[in-house]
């Protein structure tokens, strides 16, 4: 079981004017598919493991085609950001051997050692492997998604086609997304909330409209006209944008859906979008969601976005959330098979049972919504993007920080910074640095910034006389939550 092609799906590239919807798209899709087919075949003529494929996933058409051409002919397909340096490519070749990578161009140069440049029909040009050490995937393997960006070597998400297909329809369901629908891509296709928007359009015959400028070009909007949009799909980051922007959904009276995830939004943001949505009757969804659940598990409906402000929502159908140890526990057929941090986790299988631990705090209200109050483990969000934050002391300081010995100890570490404590906030990291100077907190948000290829603004780095510390000495971050 994979994601159904519905006949009426298109896909608009609202850039070059062409589209590709029902019998031709399905003979595309079919043609990539034909080409994977074979190469798997020759693999395995061979006495070789098929493998995976390793996609870089512009917003285009082509690699659209290819990611489903990949379902269809059921080679497992991991999805990755088309601007990869070479170098960070060149771990993922390492880490997990692919058979091909799809979507190479002349930002990547030639094929690495171990692979040779081909171009097969209905693919396009790819890196074919040669060298030997390919796995063979387990069969309930689909898609593979990275969870985090910038900092370290991302795990991969290891997703079912059963996966992706009940939580495409679960979507698509708690959306009412139909084929009147026309959706603009807002967000990167390798990223499991514009993945979904992607699927579940596809799935329920609705259009997919590639946009590629983003909310701050006029472009954007034009497309939004002139193809008659009907929804957008924002990250709290875009929705600070577009409040700066003044948008007034009455403006555009064809938009009649905004949906929100990848973070909390700023309560009073949320009220002020919540009161304009039902003003000019547009429907406004709250969701919650991580990629190791496909995309969402809980929606908030519109018209509960007043009385359960706070709220992500009600499970999607087919999935249950519980509150264990104070911890989020979804359960599901959307949940991952598990984790893979190298070519061996490929062959594994469904290591969770369909039960997902999220590492998030939360409650229940009594008419079953879910409230997320907190976090357990070290990740933060800058604009969507997941981050270590052990990573962001370490980059600062080159160790975690420590308590001193005794009183008026030296803690200052190697590059002159105090200790520093990274804590999470409302899609910003907030970080502090025991007795800097303005100047020095300036310097190290700058340069977290180049280290996280991030904007500046998604980060808060101030100086605090003295990091608040347990009784085991350890940094008391709860203390420092408090203080955002």
């Amino acid at each position: 079981m994979t994601l159904a092609l519905h006949p009426q799906a298109r896909l608009v590239d609202a850039g070059t004017g062409r589209q590709v919807d029902g019998a031709e798209l399905g003979r595309q899709v079919e043609a990539a598919a034909a080409a994977l087919t074979r190469d798997a075949e020759r693999r395995r003529a061979a006495g070789e493991p098929a493998g995976i494929v390793l996609a870089l996933m512009p917003t285009e058409i082509p690699a659209i085609v290819r990611y489903l051409g990949a379902l269809a002919a059921g080679r497992p397909v991991a999805l990755l950001d088309p601007y990869l340096s070479r170098d960070r490519l060149a771990g993922y070749l390492d880490r997990f051997a692919p058979a091909l990578v799809t979507g190479v161009d002349g930002r990547h140069g030639g094929p690495p050692a171990g692979y040779r440049a081909v171009e097969p029909a209905g693919l396009g040009p790819v890196w074919s492997r040669t060298a030997a050490g390919a796995v063979q995937p387990h069969p309930a393997l689909a898609l593979l998604l990275g969870t985090s960006g910038s900092t370290g070597n991302p795990k991969l998400v290891r997703l079912s086609g059963a996966a992706l297909a009940a939580n495409a329809d679960a979507i698509a369901r708690c959306l009412r997304i139909d084929p009147d629908e026309v959706a603009p891509t807002t967000l990167p296709l390798f990223y499991s909330y514009g993945l979904s928007v992607l699927n579940s359009h596809l799935l329920a015959g609705g259009t997919v409209l590639l946009e590629r400028t983003g909310f701050l070009r006029p472009d954007f909007w034009t497309a939004v006209r002139e193809h008659k949009a009907t929804s957008l799909a924002a990250v709290p980051y875009q929705y600070e944008m577009l409040r700066r922007l003044r948008f007034d959904p009455a403006q555009h009276p064809l938009l009649r859906t905004l949906t929100q995830a990848g973070g909390r939004l700023r309560p009073e943001l949320l009220a002020d979008f919540a009161a304009r949505a039902a003003d000019a009757g547009t429907r406004m969804y709250v969701m919650y969601g991580q990629t190791e659940a496909t995309a969402r598990m809980t929606v908030l409906p519109p018209q509960r976005l007043v009385d359960k402000l706070g709220s992500v929502g009600l499970p999607v159908p087919g999935g249950a959330v519980s509150i264990e140890d104070g911890q989020v526990v979804y359960r599901g057929p959307n949940v991952m098979l598990g984790y893979a941090e190298s070519a061996a986790d490929l062959a594994r299988g469904d290591v969770l049972g369909g039960v997902l631990r999220t590492g998030d705090l939360g409650r229940v209200d009594g008419d079953g919504f879910l409230f997320i109050t907190g976090r357990q483990s070290r990740i933060g969000k800058v604009f969507g993007t997941r981050v270590n934050l052990d990573d962001v002391e370490r980059h600062l300081t080159g160790a975690a920080p420590v308590a001193p010995s005794e009183p008026g100890a030296d803690r200052a570490p190697a590059g002159g910074l105090g200790p520093v404590a990274a804590v999470a906030g409302d899609d910003r990291i907030h970080v502090f640095v025991e007795g800097a100077t303005d100047g020095q907190a300036r310097a190290a948000r700058s340069e977290l910034a180049r280290f996280l290829g991030s904007h500046v603004s998604g980060l808060d780095v101030r100086s605090i006389d003295a990091l608040p510390l347990l009784s085991t000495g350890k940094v008391d971050y709860r203390a420092l939550e408090a203080l955002r």
